[in-house]
């Protein structure tokens, strides 16, 4: 129920009561004071995005908020998909968690001579950009009222033309992209003739019966969204999955289909040109799974001849192991060095990480016509998790990752020669922030085919750079020969400064860079003279920068915000931090109210839980939490909350590790002097909003929590949650005691509970909210309940998020600011 803020008093006494109110229910959304509301639709900085020969950047501004109205058309749930059938446009990102973004803006930036361009974009909502291998075209989708177009755009001038004949089908993704270069594209197309959509004249044509014959084999909760469930279902899914695969020839706009129309779903184009990677979905489906795990063919396309080879027929996968992967060929993708080579992997050990095996998978390559025998290339301890390539066909970089341990291995190998043995380059844990090495940065072959950038012996790696003062983003080179790197650049310790790519330029870097004070820019930087003295860890080489664009702060009076990194201990030794934020205007030794915003995160061990992550040199954007600085509170923010253990049992004392990490947290920010113990309220979102209703029931730290798109009954995701692996069936005390639910009578300090009506992510369906609400009712606790219309798991309208704002405004002032 939406309330009218001049009736917010009467509205909290009754959802205090438990009673109705009288009279009609108010329609209108509510929205927050006029200075909380600018900031928060201020424009969000762009995104840059290097073209792959270096030459132009191009900036890529999101639309903040999309009004309701555009949040709630009309759309169709079928088997994990959400989609508008009135111009087949995807209503939902491919995660499932909100409307995907419309562009607002395209600026080309000329790196050399710092010439922008803006593009002029056709009416409708405008996708993502993406750039041909010689970074002469862009293309991208725009959904309109009818059809989603395809249009592709002149780096050079930005003049952009739409392609004619094309409606893009982008229901399953891979709908768009560039073929063996820059002179064409495959695309995903509306069949033609298709005819009118099935229709069963709005009554039901029979029940929804689904059956298991007694056959074992987990089955993971989180894979249940949005499925089918009936037969309309399965024929509407059929029509609107649909796809006609075409060649689009960028230049003349010419159009030829390939193929029959198929259910494709992936859709990867080898680095010839000619041959295509499809992966189509078959009947019968499944009501019981989303469509990622329905039966499929994976097969090769040929665009020259037409012909298909069928490469695996694979069965409905609704029995795959939590955390586990299916039996069978899995993760096919081309090698980027060979016209058209596959490498795939399959499992030793039946998809499960509970069985132990000498070796879970092996790798398999397979080339050109596919009709011969695979050759085994690997065999891996553990997960195989992909190859980077490098242009050189002798080194490429295999990933293997064990979740059992949260620990990864990278090795240097020669597939063509798979009885040599790989060099180890990487062994180390996979939640390691302080000794991460970086990810390897990576170019475009003139196939479009993505490599390892590599010059000489060197290639390069680009990380994020944490440390025990925050997060200082660096560029290394790695000696292939003697697998040691040295710093090319790095961050100063007053700014956050990202390699973004490499400039055409020889010797020149571009970046992405950002302060408390600067909003984020781009520098072209210059790599000059070594510097002989440089520290560890710090560049040794000399780097003159030069400022790219110029663009301005939408929010000033942000500015006036402060923050810090603090570090402390938890009860057991384990080290956490947190950013502290205070109100503009705040004076050293004032005690003002907080809130605490965190997100619990799952370690292995002690020693990667405490390691600082995040910076408190980026440009300061204030997401709907953080608005109530602007209303005279601190934010106590992103919280460290590990739960440390073996990931097999770790929840075991998960309740008693929440305990620890908020006690720790709130008992610093008091040290510090800035926050008053007596006013402090809680707040997180999914897994954060389990967390904020567990504090509540089990502590006294906090007066008030605010709770968002939570899952709070956790026997309702019987197969695990997060990275608790166990069934409700084998560790029952486990799941009630990770469960608010259950302790409803206990919740009496005041709990605002906010959820999207549309919630799609699994586990945190909206009913989630709905009964922790009327369990805290029943018993007399203080709760409120809003469910905001037509949102999925992450707001997206701008009247939802003003009215998020509101709720939270007023929560806090009446039982954290002014509580008695």
């Amino acid at each position: 129920m939406l309330i009218r803020r001049t009736s917010l008093a009467a509205a909290v006494a009754v959802a205090t009561l438990g009673l109705l109110a009288a009279g009609p229910a108010f329609a209108d959304y509510a929205k927050p004071p006029e200075h909380l509301l600018k900031v928060l639709k201020a424009p969000p900085p762009p995104a840059p995005n290097i073209d792959p020969s270096g030459q132009r950047l191009l900036l890529t501004t999101a639309q903040t908020y999309p009004s309701i109205t555009r949040v709630a058309q009309p759309y169709l749930k079928l088997a994990g998909v959400r989609l508008e059938p009135k111009n087949r446009s995807r209503h939902d990102t491919p995660g499932g968690y909100g409307i995907p973004a419309c562009v607002a803006d395209f600026t080309l930036v000329e790196i050399v001579s710092g010439k922008s361009t803006k593009v002029n974009l056709p009416q409708g909502c405008a996708g993502a950009a993406q750039w041909s291998a010689d970074g002469s075209r862009f293309a991208f989708q725009n959904a309109v009222d009818t059809s989603v177009q395809l249009w592709v755009g002149d780096a050079a001038t930005g003049q952009v033309k739409q392609v004619p004949n094309v409606q893009l089908n982008p229901i399953f993704g891979s709908t768009v992209q560039w073929l063996g270069g820059s002179q064409s594209l495959l695309v995903k197309l509306v069949p033609a003739n298709q005819g009118a959509a099935p229709s069963n004249g709005g009554t039901p044509t029979g029940p929804d019966a689904q059956e298991s014959l007694g056959s074992s084999g987990e089955s993971s909760t989180y894979e249940a969204r949005d499925t089918l469930t009936s037969v309309h279902d399965e024929k509407l899914f059929a029509y609107y999955g649909a796809s006609q695969l075409a060649v689009v020839d960028a230049a003349a706009g010419s159009v030829r289909p390939v193929g029959q129309p198929a259910l494709y779903n992936d859709v990867n184009a080898a680095p010839d040109g000619v041959h295509v990677l499809t992966e189509t979905l078959k009947a019968p489906f499944s009501h019981a799974v989303t469509y990622q795990r329905f039966a499929n063919d994976v097969a090769v396309l040929d665009l020259g001849n037409g012909r298909n080879t069928v490469l695996a027929s694979l069965p409905l996968a609704d029995r795959v192991p939590v955390h586990g992967v299916p039996e069978g060929p899995r993760g096919y993708d081309w090698r980027s060095t060979d016209p058209a080579t596959l490498v795939y992997a399959e499992a030793l050990d039946k998809g499960d990480w509970k069985v132990s095996v000498p070796h879970r998978d092996r790798v398999l390559m397979l080339k050109a016509p596919f009709t011969g025998k695979p050759v085994e290339v690997a065999r891996t301890a553990q997960r195989f998790e992909g190859f980077a390539w490098s242009a050189d066909p002798a080194v490429s970089f295999q990933f293997e990752n064990d979740e059992n341990r949260h620990w990864m291995q990278t090795r240097i190998v020669d597939v063509d020669q798979p009885k040599k043995e790989g060099r180890l380059l990487w062994d180390m844990s996979s939640d390691e922030l302080y000794g991460n090495p970086g990810n390897l940065v990576f170019k475009r072959l003139p196939s479009g085919a993505p490599v390892v950038r590599q010059e000489g012996n060197t290639v390069f790696l680009r990380g994020q750079g944490a440390s025990p003062q925050g997060d200082r983003p660096f560029l290394d080179a790695l000696n292939l020969g003697t697998l040691k790197s040295e710093r090319l650049f790095r961050s100063d310790a007053d700014a956050y400064e990202q390699v973004i790519g490499f400039s055409a330029t020889p010797g020149h870097l571009v970046t992405w860079h950002q302060s408390v004070m600067d909003p984020p820019n781009a520098f072209v930087r210059l790599l000059g003279e070594r510097i002989d003295n440089a520290k560890a860890g710090e560049a040794q080489f000399e780097s003159k920068p030069t400022a790219l664009t110029k663009l301005v702060d939408p929010t000033p009076e942000v500015r006036q915000i402060q923050k810090r990194l603090v570090t402390y201990k938890r009860a057991d030794g384990v080290d956490l931090s947190f950013t502290l934020y205070t109100p503009p205007g705040y004076k050293e030794g004032q005690r003002v109210p907080a809130i605490l915003y965190a997100y619990p995160a799952d370690f292995a061990n002690a020693a990667q839980a405490g390691q600082v992550s995040g910076s408190q040199q980026t440009f300061t954007r204030l997401q709907p939490y953080r608005l109530m600085l602007l209303a005279g509170y601190a934010i106590i923010d992103n919280a460290s909350f590990p739960i440390v253990g073996d990931p097999k049992n770790a929840y075991d004392t998960y309740l008693e590790q929440l305990e620890a990490d908020a006690k720790a947290a709130v008992d610093k920010a008091v040290e510090l002097g800035v926050v008053d113990r007596n006013r402090i309220g809680v707040t997180g979102h999914s897994h954060g909003g389990l967390m904020t209703a567990n504090l509540i029931a089990h502590t006294n730290l906090f007066k008030a929590g605010v709770a968002t798109s939570g899952s709070y009954n956790k026997t309702f995701t019987p197969f695990g949650f997060q990275n608790e692996r166990r069934s409700v069936w084998q560790a029952q005390d486990v799941y009630l005691k990770a469960s608010p639910f259950f302790y409803a009578d206990k919740i009496k300090l005041p709990l605002l509970l906010v959820h999207g009506e549309d919630d799609a992510n699994p586990g945190t369906e909206p009913f989630q909210s709905r009964k922790l609400y009327q369990a805290i009712r029943g018993n007399g606790g203080t709760t409120r309940l809003v469910m905001l219309p037509n949102e999925p798991h992450w707001y997206t309208a701008l009247e939802s998020n003003e009215q998020l704002v509101y709720e939270m405004l007023n929560w806090f002032d009446t039982y954290v600011k002014n509580a008695k």
